[in-house]
C-alpha cells in the first residue's frame, strides 16, 4: 500500500468505492422498468423517452473527459462532493419532472454528476494501492458495476411497485447523500498536494490529437464502440419491447433483461484467460464475429415472424455473450500503444464509446414502435459494422504501421 496505509483502511477503501461505483449503474438500469409508465404519464412518444438515457450516456461519457483531470490539479475528495452534489441535483429534478423535455434536461445533468464516479475512484485506487491490494479493490468495484445491470431493475421494479417511477428517482437522490456522507466522512485525501499536477488545455488538445490521429487507437475503440451500442440500444428498447410486445410486468422484464446481462458479463470475466491462450487479435475477431451471426440471425427470425420470447432471450443471451470477450480485450488493445497518456487514452475511448452509444440510439429511435423487429434490426447493424471494422483494423498491414 501507498501513503502508509494498513489493512483495515484498505477493506474500508473497498467498502466505500464499492458504495459509490455502484451509483452510477444503477441510475441506468434501476430506471429502465419505468420507461413505459414514464410515457404513458408525461404522454410522450418511445423516442423522446428514450432521449432520457441518451441524455445521461452522452453526459456521463463527454464529463469524463473534465473529472479525470480535474482530481489530478485538486485532489480526489472535492470533484467526488462537488459531482454527487450534481447528482443529487439532477435526481431531485427528474423526481418532479412535470413533462419529458423537463425529465430529458435533469437526466443530463445526473449524467454529469454521475461520471464522477466511475472516473475518481480508479484514480483513488491507482493512488492508494498496488499489487495484489490494488487488484483485490479493483476486483470489488468492478464486480459492483458487473452485477449492478441484473440486480439493478429489479430494484427498481420494487421500488415502481411502492410508489411509481419517480420514487426511483428519490431513491437515487438517497443514495447519493449516503455517498457524500461516506465521501465525507470515510473517504481520506489519497493526492497529497505534492502529487498534484497541473493540466493545462493544451496539453489535452496535443494528446487528443494524437490519439485521434492513430488509427488503431480509433478502431479498436469504434470496434468495442458498436458493440456497447448495441447494448444501449438494448436498454433503450427492451422494456417497451418486452413489456408491450410479449406482455410481461415490470418484475418479469427485469428477471428477462438479468438473463440478457448475464451472458455479457459471464463472458467478460474469461476475456483476458482467452486473450493469454489464443491472442487478442483472434479473440475480438471471434467475439464480433460470433456477435454478428447471432444477432443478424435474431434479426432474420424477428422479421419471419419466428421470434417469441423465448428465442429472443436465448439468442440475446449467446450473442451477448461473444460481445462480452470484445468490450474489455478492445479497451486493453487500444490503450496499449499509449502508456503514457493512458488516463486520457481511457477517458477519451470511454467517452467516444459513451456517445456512439447515443447516437446510434438517436438515429435508430424514430423507427423503434415497442415491437422486437426494430430493435433486434439495430443491435444486428451494430454487430455487423462492429465484425466489419475488427476485421479491417486488425488484418491491414496499414494500421500496424500507424501504431
Amino acid at each position: 500500500m501507498r501513503h502508509g496505509h494498513s489493512p483495515v483502511s484498505t477493506v474500508r477503501l473497498a467498502v466505500v468505492l464499492g458504495l459509490l461505483a455502484s451509483v452510477g449503474p444503477f441510475a441506468i438500469d434501476m430506471y429502465l422498468p419505468a420507461l413505459p409508465s414514464v410515457a404513458t404519464e408525461l404522454d410522450a412518444p418511445i423516442s423522446a423517452v428514450q432521449a432520457t438515457l441518451i441524455a445521461y450516456f452522452i453526459a456521463f461519457g463527454v464529463s469524463q473527459l473534465a473529472w479525470g483531470p480535474i482530481s489530478d490539479r485538486i485532489g480526489r475528495k472535492t470533484p467526488l462532493i462537488l459531482g454527487l452534489g450534481i447528482f443529487i441535483l439532477g435526481s431531485a429534478s427528474c423526481a418532479i419532472a412535470p413533462s419529458i423535455g423537463w425529465l430529458i434536461a435533469a437526466r443530463f445533468v445526473q449524467g454529469i454528476g454521475g461520471s464522477v464516479l466511475m472516473v475518481v475512484p480508479r484514480a483513488v485506487i491507482r493512488d492508494t494501492a498496488t499489487g495484489t491490494d490494488a487488484a483485490r479493490i479493483m476486483a470489488l468495484v468492478m464486480l459492483v458495476i458487473s452485477v449492478s445491470p441484473m440486480l439493478a431493475p429489479l430494484a427498481g421494479s420494487g421500488v415502481i411497485a411502492l410508489g411509481g417511477w419517480r420514487l426511483v428517482f428519490l431513491a437515487l437522490l438517497a443514495a447519493a447523500v449516503a455517498s457524500l456522507v461516506v465521501t465525507q466522512f470515510f473517504l481520506p485525501e489519497t493526492l497529497p498536494p505534492a502529487s498534484r499536477v497541473r493540466v493545462s488545455p493544451s496539453g489535452l488538445a496535443r494528446g487528443s490529437a494524437v490519439l485521434l490521429s492513430d488509427r488503431w487507437f480509433v478502431g479498436l475503440t469504434l470496434v468495442g464502440g458498436f458493440g456497447f451500442a448495441s447494448f444501449v440500444v438494448f436498454i433503450a428498447s427492451a422494456s417497451f419491447v418486452y413489456t408491450q410486445s410479449f406482455g410481461l410486468t415490470p418484475t418479469e422484464f427485469s428477471l428477462a433483461f438479468a438473463a440478457n446481462a448475464a451472458g455479457f458479463f459471464a463472458a467478460s470475466q474469461v476475456a483476458a484467460t482467452l486473450g493469454q491462450r489464443f491472442g487478442m487479435d483472434r479473440v475480438v475477431l471471434a467475439g464480433t464475429t460470433g456477435f454478428a451471426l447471432f444477432s443478424s440471425l435474431l434479426f432474420g427470425l424477428a422479421w419471419a415472424g419466428l421470434a417469441p420470447l423465448a428465442v429472443v432471450i436465448g439468442l440475446l443471451v449467446v450473442a451477448n455473450a461473444f460481445l462480452g470477450v470484445v468490450i474489455p480485450s478492445t479497451m486493453v488493445m487500444a490503450l496499449d500503444p499509449h502508456g503514457a497518456i493512458a488516463g486520457l487514452a481511457s477517458s477519451l475511448g470511454g467517452a467516444l464509446q459513451m456517445i456512439l452509444g447515443g447516437l446510434v440510439v438517436v438515429v435508430s429511435g424514430p423507427f423503434f414502435d415497442g415491437t422486437t423487429v426494430p430493435m433486434v434490426a439495430a443491435i444486428a447493424a451494430c454487430g455487423g459494422t462492429s465484425a466489419a471494422l475488427a476485421w479491417a483494423v486488425l488484418f491491414r498491414p496499414a494500421c500496424a504501421a500507424d501504431v
